[in-house]
């Protein structure tokens, strides 16, 4: 096979690819949120409603963060990143036995499901934040971002994690029911670990070294310097980030493939 016929074929692999998992996005969007109602606006309208709630709560308790930084953008920074590598994990726990008889179609694999429901899950929470951003530095809430790259890099550095690990523990509960169990209680475990509702510099070295060895903290680190980063000392690693999700990506894809040869379309 010739450089060309190579990359011809290559070409029309991935527009077939793609058409695939486009029609999986839009079955999974009829699935979960229907045609009554507001349909598909659903996606973002209830990370929306989660990160006011929380924004709102905070303004009238009071709730302070160890900073002079306004609440609001405290709020919108660090608890729509968790909604963005909280849920995509949760999506794709126990989603490969309600889809199996899809898999009599050779053209769909197990990967694609996951790709499908997991872009489904981060547009929601991206457009809740972009959403948001827009309204609150509208109405004066909010200052406009300080270094947009580092927020966009931040955020997708951040999707990459969550998928690369929604990815892996979907797999992993193909094989073992207590991943699903394990899940919830874990992620209601690293919520308050992950950043959401403090700053890094309050806390003393040793345990700010410690808490540096998840992802997702240095990621929302990264997010807030982007954000406001001229207002505290903001402490991440990038180059951990993207060995830890090039790490985890090689690992769910390898189990994954494991998964898919026990696989049994129904």
């Amino acid at each position: 096979m010739t450089v060309g016929q190579s990359s011809t074929s290559l070409w029309r692999s991935w527009q077939l690819q793609r058409r695939v998992i486009f029609a999986l996005l839009m079955r999974e969007v009829l699935t979960r949120f229907g045609r009554h109602n507001i349909g598909f606006l659903w996606m973002f309208a209830e990370p929306m409603i989660f990160t006011l709630g929380i924004t709102a709560l905070w303004t009238i308790s009071g709730a302070t963060h160890g900073s002079d930084l306004p609440i609001t953008v405290f709020a919108l920074t660090g608890y729509s990143s968790v909604l963005l590598w909280r849920n995509m994990p949760a999506r794709a726990i126990s989603s490969i036995q309600p889809n199996l008889a899809l898999m009599y179609h050779r053209n769909v694999k197990l990967l694609d499901i996951f790709i499908a429901r997991l872009l489904l899950e981060g547009a929601g929470a991206s457009m809740s934040f972009f959403i948001l951003s827009l309204i609150f530095i509208y109405i004066g809430w909010v200052d406009p971002p300080e270094d947009i790259l580092k927020v966009i890099a931040a955020w997708l550095l951040l999707a990459w994690f969550g998928m690369a690990l929604a990815i892996f523990l979907g797999a992993l509960s193909e094989q073992y029911e207590l991943v699903e169990k394990f899940w919830h209680p874990t992620a209601y475990l690293l919520f308050p670990l992950s950043g959401a509702g403090f700053l890094l510099e309050i806390l003393p070295e040793d345990a700010r070294n410690a808490l540096l060895y998840l992802p997702m903290l240095n990621c929302v680190e990264y997010l807030r310097d982007g954000y406001f980063g001229s207002r505290f000392t903001a402490y991440y690693s990038v180059p951990y980030v993207i060995l830890c999700n090039s790490a985890l990506s090689l690992l769910s894809l390898a189990k994954l493939r494991e998964v898919s040869r026990t696989v049994i379309p129904k």
